[in-house]
């Protein structure tokens, strides 16, 4: 190339300025010199973000800027009436979006009302200035949105209207051309080939296919999913890189491109603990849903951390899945950190009927290792002084499933009897729980009972009676209901049967059984109706042969509320119940609720028969209504009920203090 030389111009030796001559006159501009007195005037106010010219993408992946068009949108309609106004006062101003109307979801809606700086200040005083610094703000922040829903070339105008007499805000306007939709034209997930015949599978849990919008909370979704996916189908070390996309602006399309890291096929191996203080490497397994050669789940290593946690030994848990190292199995490493294991509990309540009453326990949770806990428990109230030692172990022998021995003394002093009694009991159940709410549950046991009681059968009789019994609980229940201690929604129902021996003189047999129902039907968001019912009768003996402490009885806060606990029924000379062979009660309730509190009117009835079948035509009602306070545990209620026909003797207001709902 050629050398270019600078040659300067000629220096030229005289001035052609005459420094004496007249200045010619200033040319005139057009414009009157501007009155700085004068107070600011606007009618209308219209002021627009100015026009951004998007940059040049570097990249195919590079997403353009938004170009904010102030000539896109048609003019504000004009004001009601002109209002003067000064620009660099402070005023409120109300926030407005149009465009959306076929985009814009709880999702969008919710992000810019979180995030918009506009929305923030709505309401708040704002001079002119602030306000527009805050629509290019919002601007790049509807961009940003936009181009998440995939509409990669929207235009959005800013604007602020004068305010009128009829609302003295500024109206901001945000309003917004989509554009085209861009979709995907390919999607590519390199890497998944190698997953074998579990290709497939792993394939349909990524949702986004050819042809779907890009939209970014999809394809985080369905890469979330993948990633799921992966872990639960045998891949404990697989690595889902971010997704990338390239967008073809002139095709309004773009290809979906990630990478995916298997990190081999696995099947569960081994589990190792640093130390057995806790639990041994075998209850552990034990107490795990998959064997040694299963394919690896990640759902399941989760299920075991949950119930490790749920035996209150552990206040964490870690699970880490290791390389056994032949490329085949994946050893799971258990990392515990011990809990407290010892709590002391109180309680204190009052009810109708029943007076006042004190309950205090010890447990040690792991006193025979693995969870094996020991329990003592004491009472002290109006009617009741108990003491007890329990033995439970939990996960015995199989998970869920609960061994408990029981040995108490106790002495009841009620109105339907005064009992003295000494009880040794075993059951053998498996449990539901709040975390693993189970569909069904069962039990069986055994007990043995000596019971040196008194009611009024016994005094006619010449005083007390001692009764030897055995018996062989079993029960089975079916739990279809959304929640334990809360339910809104599906039914539950279960059945007791009790073959027992009672010796009193002589040895004679009878069988108790139950059974419970309830349903529960939501109305709206804020109601439930919920209803009750049970039935029950012994069959074998007379009523005067079997222990009063056997008996069925109804009334109370579990029962039927308005009336005394174990009040409704046949009474003797004295006034006091008696108890009977067969039960039958019945309640319906309306659960309304108000974030953490609710209100539940309801109406109970219920009756006791000394025959061997229910009856239903001397049902007692009670009605009442209740407040609830929805913890994190659990609803705490409060019911007060009155007997709409009561018996002689029955107070006229009952008042039941107690957690978790009445059924």
């Amino acid at each position: 190339m050629p050398a270019q030389i600078y040659a300067p111009p000629p220096v030229r030796s005289t001035l052609d300025i005459d420094p004496n001559a007249t200045l010619a006159p200033m040319p005139d501009l057009g414009v009157d010199w501007p009155d700085m007195d004068a107070p600011d005037t606007m009618a209308p106010l219209m002021a627009e973000v100015p026009d951004a010219q998007a940059p040049v993408a570097t990249s195919e992946a590079d997403t353009p800027t938004v170009t904010v068009d102030a000539a896109a949108t048609p003019a504000d309609p004009p004001p009601e009436q002109d209002v003067e106004f000064d620009a660099g006062a402070e005023r409120r101003y109300r926030v407005t979006l149009a465009g959306l109307e076929n985009i814009s979801d709880t999702v969008f809606a919710t992000r810019f009302d979180e995030l918009s700086v506009l929305k923030q200040g709505d309401g708040k005083p704002a001079n002119l200035a602030q306000i527009n610094r805050r629509i290019k703000e919002d601007t790049a922040l509807l961009d940003r949105l936009m181009r998440a829903k995939g509409y990669y070339d929207a235009r959005i105008r800013g604007s602020v209207s004068a305010p009128t007499a009829a609302d003295q805000r500024l109206q901001v306007s945000l309003d917004v051309v989509p554009g085209p939709l861009y979709v995907l034209a390919s999607v590519d997930l390199e890497g998944l080939q190698d997953t074998g015949p579990k290709e497939p599978v792993l394939r349909d849990a990524f949702s986004v296919k050819v042809g779907d919008p890009i939209d970014a909370d999809k394809i985080v979704g369905a890469q979330t999913a993948l990633t799921a996916a992966l872990g639960n189908n045998g891949f404990p070390f697989a690595k889902v890189e971010e997704p990338v996309v390239r967008v073809d602006h002139e095709a309004d399309k773009g290809d979906l491109d990630m990478i995916i890291a298997t990190g081999g096929y696995r099947t569960f191996g081994r589990i190792v603990l640093p130390d057995d203080d806790l639990f041994s490497a075998r209850h552990v397994q034990r107490i795990a849903r998959f064997r040694p050669g299963d394919t690896y789940t990640a759902s399941d290593v989760e299920d075991l951390r949950r119930a490790l946690v749920a035996t209150g030994l552990v206040s964490s848990v870690k699970l880490t899945p290791k390389d056994a190292g032949d490329g085949e199995h994946v050893d799971l490493a258990v990392d515990v950190t011990a809990a407290p294991p010892r709590t002391i509990a109180g309680e204190i309540g009052y009810g109708t009927g029943e007076g006042y009453r004190i309950e205090a326990s010890w447990q040690h949770r792991n006193f025979f290792p693995p969870e094996g806990a020991l329990t003592v428990r004491g009472v002290a109230g109006t009617q009741e002084q108990t003491g007890s030692v329990t033995y439970r172990r939990n996960n015995f022998r199989k998970r869920d499933q609960v061994l408990t021995g029981l040995l108490s003394v106790s002495n009841i002093n009620r109105n339907a009897f005064d009992a003295r009694t000494v009880q040794l009991s075993g059951t053998l159940e498996r449990q539901t729980n709040i975390i693993f709410q189970k569909k069904w549950v069962w039990s069986v046991g055994g007990e043995l009972v000596a019971s040196d009681e008194r009611d009024s059968f016994s005094q006619l009789r010449g005083g007390r009676r001692t009764f030897f019994i055995g018996a062989l609980p079993t029960g089975l229940t079916y739990d279809g209901s959304d929640d334990l201690l809360n339910p809104t929604t599906g039914f539950r129902l279960g059945g007791r049967l009790s073959p027992e021996l009672s010796f009193q003189n002589s040895t004679f047999g009878y069988i108790r059984a139950q059974i419970d129902g309830s349903i529960y039907q939501p109305m709206s968001d804020r109601i439930t109706l919920a209803g009750r019912a049970r039935l029950g009768t012994i069959f074998g003996s007379t009523v005067s042969r079997i222990a009063p402490s056997r008996r069925f009885y109804a009334g109370g806060g579990g029962s039927v509320r308005g009336y005394g606990y174990q009040a409704i029924g046949p009474r003797d000379a004295n006034n006091d119940p008696i108890g009977g062979k067969s039960l039958a009660e019945f309640s319906l309730e309306a659960r309304v609720r108000f974030g953490n509190f609710g209100v539940v009117p309801f109406v109970d009835a219920g009756n006791i028969s000394t025959a061997a079948l229910p009856r239903f035509n001397d049902l007692r009602i009670g009605a009442g209504v209740g407040v609830r306070y929805y913890s994190n545990f659990g609803p705490i209620r409060i019911d007060v009920g009155t007997p709409i026909n009561p018996q002689r003797g029955d107070s006229k207001i009952a008042v039941y203090v107690s957690l978790g709902q009445a059924f």
